[in-house]
């Protein structure tokens, strides 16, 4: 049998771990915790923390700790800064089971799912953006944000008025992504992209826990945790020290790693089974060993090379890889910190591209050859050697300098010719927006192109590069694109902002690290919306004299400058936004403001966009939105006949009208823009389940049936439709498949109340009122102030001869929906089982007033009638 060969990454993991050195008490430690037995109960320590400034060696230990691990048999997963958000840490961990045996199948097929969702909603995003005069790239970027396709897309709500306290904004934005559902087909789907941790979390946790019983421990590293922690620390701390997705295995380890110490009040509850570790530079033991095992072990120049490095293993590693025979070799101490990086590399060709690939902040070999300017016959030469150079990070498909590393070679190469610097980020700017353009033209255009997340990582670096050789509309054409970022998510947006803070640190231009310092604060203080807020005010559209997110952003710039005083302002870089683009932007307040509940503001928002581009048609969407969102739906019809007068062959428009035709009973108008959407665009199921209710409505079950059915064709999970089939297969007297539907449709969306009501209607119509009772009072608990189902409640109550409940059941509805003839009549019949036919008369005369077309109300008012009459008559 054939001896198998280790792989390369194999081969290289034995030889960093043999070439390991240093850090045994960190180890000891660890290895301490994997000896105890996970059946005893769960570890003294279930969280390892790693800390310390950069290049002090954390991945290095990290590394080392995951291979103390797997020697013994633990299933590892490994991940860093390649992830932005909760479902990317959730990939990882189950691509990573599934290469070591261990799939997670519910889990992946949840995160398919979120990933299809996820881009649905971008997709329908850009069908909405009309493009009659190809609009700018910064028109673009702030259209992406405004109150795209009706404003059904799943983004976070860019602004709220001036004056409004921090805390109202974050509730304004907790209420607008409790409406992405509008724009979902059922909550289910809303709820999976709109807190995706909140879904995942407890099936990831449900399915690594039939993982834990076949393996002695799992290990979950999270590196890099300086930049992942403000995304994934609330999330870790909620999974690991409460039951808020439910029980972890005692055989669950995670190990962070990171600069600062993690955050001493959230994790204060569980200190005593977290181990923190922080990490020092090197001891002068330690980096002799380093030294020694490179064979560097002549005294005078280990003394030296200890000098030069402080121990920081970065540099000892860096310097002990050249192998210097004599303190000459080192040389003068005032050579800077590049010649000490490179002094040990003679070949010139070598070290000159060494400095060239310092200035993309992440390599391929595509970026490699662009950046050295080789044949394509040695680009695959000069990156295998890269990436073997002790100062270069390979983690698969991103390969990077240290910063400790990096910082000073192009510090050196700025300062040494400012032109050839130039040259150089113009030279991979230009490259990388051909590779962009290249895919823009496979996926249909820029707008489409958004949604891919390899076209952003190319923008990503294009645009950092722009920024670096100081190109003139570079700041204005990156915030414009952060717009955009903010609507693809605070993932995204983040990433946006490392942008500019990677510029400016490399350029040392203050306007650039203000921005990126004014964005980070707004997205920590009010997420998207306060950073979209502090844009808006910069470009003079609204008020800063007493905005929270422009106050706390003078405090913090001043704080970090050092300045004696905070209440100085601080100008940003000004940046000139165009009327088209306000408008965009006055879009997205109105969003915003539509989330928060604050609907008049909305309109005076969108009347705003109107005035700055009056031949947008989406400002008359979202006004059409922010009335019927008021109950107006006359004047949302308005609205929307402008908008298609703009755009007459918009289906959304069309599918949206004629939706509110049908809420007005309109109902030969609403066929008529049904139709018109379903031409246009066959593919949207809602258009068909509008239509179908119509029909309902009309009393044609056929055609009601059919239109329903093709919208679950299209959509199997169209929990909407679902319970307007249902009504249809009642009136068919189709029972059984009724409740079937209405089953599948709470079974998709568990806390839907709505749903809920709908099935308790049936099971009351069967007779079975103790189970309609629990899908009443579980709606209720859902929705408060849900009128239909304190009156279906006190139906259900009054069957069961619980008349006083239900009577306080019916005072409720009737106070939260005075006109409600129904419970009316209802009030009036329970009146009549409590012996007062005075009080019954009365409601049953109201009832009576406002459908006296109704067979229930009008034989509810004659046994009112008659009641009265009898007790008048004794």
């Amino acid at each position: 049998m054939a001896r198998v060969r280790p792989s390369r990454l194999e081969l290289i993991r034995r030889r960093r771990r043999q070439t390991f050195v240093g850090r045994d008490a960190e180890r000891a430690a660890f290895r301490e915790n994997l000896d105890l037995a996970p059946e005893d109960g769960a570890p003294p320590t279930f969280l390892f923390h790693v800390h310390g400034n950069a290049g002090v060696g954390k991945t290095f230990l990290v590394r080392e700790l995951e291979q103390i691990a797997r020697d013994r048999g633990a299933l590892t997963v490994y991940v860093d800064e390649a992830v932005g958000s909760v479902p990317d840490v959730l990939t990882a961990i189950s691509a990573q089971c599934a290469a070591q045996g261990h799939r997670v199948k519910e889990l992946e097929r949840l995160l398919a799912s979120y990933r299809e969702r996820r881009y649905e909603a971008e997709i329908a995003a850009l069908t909405a953006v009309p493009d009659p005069q190809a609009p700018s790239v910064g028109s673009t970027a702030v259209a992406r944000v405004a109150t795209a396709a009706l404003g059904y897309v799943p983004v976070v709500g860019p602004l709220a008025s001036a004056g409004v306290d921090s805390d109202q904004l974050a509730r304004g934005v907790e209420h607008m992504r409790a409406g992405i559902g509008t724009r979902f087909r059922n909550q289910e789907d809303a709820r999976l992209v709109r807190e995706p941790e909140q879904v995942l979390t407890p099936v990831l946790l449900r399915e690594v826990r039939e993982v834990a019983a076949d393996v002695p421990w799992i290990v979950l590293v999270l590196d890099t945790y300086e930049r992942t922690g403000p995304v994934l620390d609330r999330w870790l701390h909620d999974m690991l020290a409460t039951d808020r997705y439910g029980e972890i295995p005692d055989n669950l380890v995670v190990v962070t790693s990171g600069q600062y110490p993690l955050d001493a009040t959230r994790w204060s509850d569980v200190a005593d089974f977290v181990t923190d570790v922080p990490l020092e530079p090197f001891t002068e033991a330690e980096s002799r060993e380093v030294l020694a095992d490179k064979g560097v072990v002549d005294e005078p120049v280990v003394r030296e090379v200890l000098r030069l490095t402080g121990g920081l293993p970065v540099l000892v590693s860096t310097l002990a890889q050249a192998r210097p025979a004599d303190v000459d070799d080192i040389g003068d101490p005032s050579v800077t910190a590049v010649d000490r990086f490179l002094k040990w590399e003679q070949d010139p060709v070598h070290r000159a591209a060494a400095l060239a690939c310092a200035f993309p902040r992440q390599l391929d070999a595509d970026v490699v050859q662009v950046a050295v300017r080789c044949a394509e016959d040695q680009t695959e030469m000069f990156f295998e050697w890269l990436r073997g150079l002790p100062f270069v990070s390979d983690r698969g498909d991103r390969v990077r300098y240290h910063d400790l590393v990096r910082t000073p070679m192009l510090r050196l190469q700025r300062h040494r010719s400012p032109r050839q610097w130039t040259a150089r980020h113009r030279r991979l700017a230009e490259a990388l927006r051909q590779w962009r353009a290249e895919i823009e033209t496979e996926l249909g255009g820029e707008e489409a192109a958004w949604a891919d997340e390899w076209w952003r990582r190319l923008r990503l670096e294009e645009s950092y590069h722009r920024l670096c050789a100081g190109t003139r509309t570079a700041l204005a054409d990156v915030l414009r694109d952060f717009v955009v970022a903010c609507d693809q998510g605070e993932d995204v947006a983040r990433r946006w902002v490392g942008l500019l803070r990677d510029a400016g640190e490399d350029t040392e231009v203050q306007a650039l690290r203000d921005w990126a310092a004014g964005l980070a604060g707004a997205l920590e203080r009010g997420r998207e919306a306060a950073a979209l807020e502090l844009l808006l005010e910069q470009a003079g559209e609204l008020p800063a004299a007493h905005s929270p997110t422009t106050a706390w952003m003078d405090e913090e710039r001043a704080r970090t400058r050092g300045a004696a005083a905070p209440e100085e302002r601080i100008e940003y870089a000004r940046v000139d936004l165009d009327d088209h683009t306000l408008s965009l932007a006055h879009l997205a307040r109105g969003k915003s403001l539509r989330g928060a509940r604050a609907y008049l503001r909305a309109l005076a928002e969108y009347d705003r966009a109107l005035v700055l581009a009056p031949g947008l048609a989406r400002p008359h969407r979202g006004r059409a939105l922010a009335h019927a969102d008021l109950g107006d739906y006359r004047a949302a019809i308005r609205d929307l006949d402008r908008a298609l007068e703009l755009e007459p062959d918009h289906a959304r428009s069309h599918s949206t009208r004629g939706e509110y035709h049908r809420i007005l009973e309109q109902y030969d108008e609403a066929l008529a823009d049904l139709d018109r959407a379903i031409l246009l665009d066959p593919g949207r199921e809602f258009a068909w389940a509008s239509r179908g209710a119509t029909w309902l409505r009309l009393g044609d079950l056929d055609r009601a049936l059919a239109d329903l059915d093709r919208a679950l064709e299209l959509e199997p999970d169209y929990a909407w439709a679902l319970v307007r089939r249902a009504r249809v297969l009642r009136d068919l007297g189709e029972a059984t498949r009724q409740m079937e539907d209405l089953d599948r449709a709470v079974v998709l969306q568990p806390d839907w109340a709505w749903g809920l009501c709908e099935r308790g209607d049936a099971l009351r119509a069967a007779g079975h009122h103790e189970a309609a009772l629990a899908d009443y009072d579980r709606a209720l608990e859902l929705d408060p102030d849900y009128a239909s189902a304190f009156a279906s409640r006190a139906a259900s109550r009054a069957e069961l001869g619980r008349h006083q409940e239900a009577l306080a059941d019916l005072d409720r509805a009737v106070e939260l929906k005075p006109h409600y003839a129904w419970a009316l009549g209802r009030r009036a019949l329970v009146h009549l089982e409590l012996g007062d036919p005075a009080r019954a008369l009365t409601d049953a005369d109201r009832a009576l007033g406002l459908r006296p077309d109704d067979p229930f109300v009008r034989e509810t008012h004659v046994r009112a009638t008659e009641a009265a009459r009898a007790r008048h008559g004794e």
